[in-house]
């Protein structure tokens, strides 16, 4: 076995060891002990819940809340803690913790694991990631357990603080409100809550910056001008995000995110909308309501993502910058990108496109595949397939009731989503011979 891991590459080490944890998953949740009727729960219905848990992406076949007892939803909080810090990430903190020695190899699967720039520091990244994310979650538990104690009880209430906080930290979107406000009805009763409102969509955005935004604030804070030039993008990118969409949410609805609403809380609503496609999975008003031009526009936001190396899924806003300024340099007619004053190598901008045409064809694919094989609304099932590609898990409702073929090739979608769509490319071409030659030289017409 160890001599089989030795031999195996990073990219294929990372996608083995999701498929293992999600297995593992889909075994525990379909056990009857998981179920709250003492039920074995079939095994593509377990195996998507895990899916989903894994890839912090929030679909589900079943509500969390009614469905799945207390050890089906630790298991399912278990895979989301998992998926949102990534396993590799997790088990180097835990190594590092109890001073066990890092080997090369593993170290180098941790760099690959998050797409760190280089491997110098990853030791300490981790140890860093694992403290702030206890911290974090535990201050997001304390803050929503004000508001869920004295509505759930000391028990459930602390239970709900956690659950939430980890859910909304990871960007997974899992909720238990379907004992308080109904099955498949997220946070839809706390429209008009500023605490857990603000507490919700503050976790989103912090662990959707990414461990090295993070970590360049820590070390920088003293002083801004050393910020690298990741966290600059990330900073403005996420900002410029959350809301200029959030204006353009209330556009669109005139104003009328849902009925009896008061303006502030339509202007909460429509914030919360924006953060939540961030690919969190959260939602305050009923996304089957809104307007089509809204729900497109919740589609794109989410296929863009949160930024690299975070708990969010996406194309990642880095990648989203990166084909802007190619855009601004061919229209300049300059040969190189710049940004802040920097160089962006061009490798960069091969990686983004390839990147950004991976999900848009999953995307349109997935769409399509959906509608033939449950003949769903357009609309619905590519709103269905830009959720489970970008890991977002927000919903138009069709989800539960589509068929086997359809769940199938969400999971496929989510998987391709958590891993990442470059590991995943890199892990099927990798061992197979390149060429060193050139080829002759030669100049198509494009446009």
């Amino acid at each position: 076995m160890k001599s089989l891991q030795d031999r195996m590459t990073p990219t294929k080490i990372i996608v083995l060891g999701y498929l293992s944890i999600i297995l593992v998953g889909a075994i525990l949740l379909s056990l009857p002990i998981a179920c709250q009727q003492r039920i074995y729960t079939p095994f593509l219905d377990a195996l998507f819940t895990a899916t989903s848990a894994t890839c912090v992406t929030g679909l589900i076949v079943y509500d969390t809340a009614t469905y799945w007892s207390l050890f089906g939803q630790v298991i399912i909080l278990m895979l989301i803690q998992i998926g949102g810090l990534g396993f590799i990430t997790m088990a180097m903190a835990l190594a590092t913790l109890s001073k066990r020695r890092i080997g090369l190899k593993s170290r180098f699967v941790m760099q690959e694991s998050i797409a760190a720039p280089q491997m110098g520091g990853i030791i300490r990244l981790a140890r860093f990631v694992f403290t702030i994310t206890v911290c974090v979650e535990l201050c997001g538990a304390v803050l929503l357990s004000i508001r869920f104690v004295p509505l759930f009880g000391f028990a459930k209430g602390i239970w709900y603080g956690i659950f939430h906080a980890i859910s909304a930290f990871c960007n997974a979107g899992f909720d238990l409100m379907g004992t308080y406000s109904g099955p498949f009805t997220s946070l839809t009763a706390f429209t008009d809550d500023a605490v857990v409102n603000l507490t919700i969509m503050a976790l989103i955005v912090f662990g959707g910056l990414g461990f090295f935004v993070w970590e360049n604030l820590w070390m920088n804070r003293r002083d801004k001008r050393h910020f690298s030039l990741q966290t600059k993008i990330v900073l403005l990118t996420t900002a410029v995000l959350i809301f200029v969409p959030a204006a353009f949410l209330l556009f669109f609805q005139n104003g009328q995110m849902q009925e009896g609403l008061s303006r502030p809380v339509q202007g909460l609503a429509a914030l919360f909308q924006s953060v939540t496609t961030r690919t969190a999975g959260f939602n305050t008003v009923g996304l089957s309501d809104l307007v089509s031009t809204s729900q497109l526009l919740m589609v794109m936001l989410m296929l863009i993502g949160g930024s690299p190396g975070s708990t969010a899924g996406g194309m990642k806003t880095t990648t989203a910058v990166v084909l802007m300024l190619c855009l601004r340099s061919t229209l300049r007619r300059e040969d190189e990108l710049q940004c802040f004053g920097r160089r962006i190598d061009q490798s960069v901008l091969k990686n983004a496109v390839t990147i950004a045409t991976s999900y848009v064809g999953l995307t349109l694919i997935g769409t399509m595949a959906l509608c033939h094989f449950d003949h769903v609304p357009l609309m619905s099932s590519l709103f269905e397939t830009a959720s489970a590609i970008a890991t977002v898990g927000l919903t138009l409702g069709i989800t539960p009731n589509l068929s086997g073929a359809s769940h199938m090739i969400l999971i496929v979608l989510m998987f391709f989503g958590r891993v990442g769509c470059l590991t995943m490319l890199y892990a099927i071409v990798e061992g197979q011979s390149h060429s060193l030659s050139r080829m002759p030289l030669e100049k198509i017409a494009v446009g």
